[in-house]
């Protein structure tokens, strides 16, 4: 049983894909494109957050709610991530490795999720 979301696995992964996005964020072209930068900060931040928030309201429900919520989040973040691509700012290759840590971060989150709805049976 953990005891805290910053035991969570899924809650480590999405802190250092926050902070690789960060990064990311600070390059040309998307360094002068503020509305997509702050966009993609919410959406990634969020990630982390909405599992912190379900992990505290301290029940199985909310906790489902809220990663449920995240997982939505780490899909917004796929979603920009191809607009990025779309609109020339990055080549698809460039965002191979950001796109595959979300993904992993949204299988993560899809399987905690079953594991919580299991302990709610």
């Amino acid at each position: 049983m953990y005891k805290s979301f910053e035991d969570l696995d899924v809650y480590k992964a999405a802190i250092v894909f926050t902070g690789k996005v960060y990064m990311l964020l600070k390059e040309q072209p998307l360094k002068n494109d503020f509305a997509m930068v702050d966009q993609f900060r919410r959406a990634t931040i969020s990630i982390s957050n909405n599992i912190a928030e379900g992990f505290e309201r301290e029940t199985d429900k909310e906790l489902i709610r809220f990663l449920y919520f995240s997982k939505g989040s780490a899909g917004e973040v796929r979603s920009l991530f191809n607009v990025m691509v779309e609109i020339g700012y990055f080549e698809k290759e460039e965002l191979k490795e950001y796109k595959e840590d979300v993904l992993n971060i949204s299988r993560q989150l899809a399987n905690y999720i079953k594991f919580v709805k299991k302990r709610v049976l």
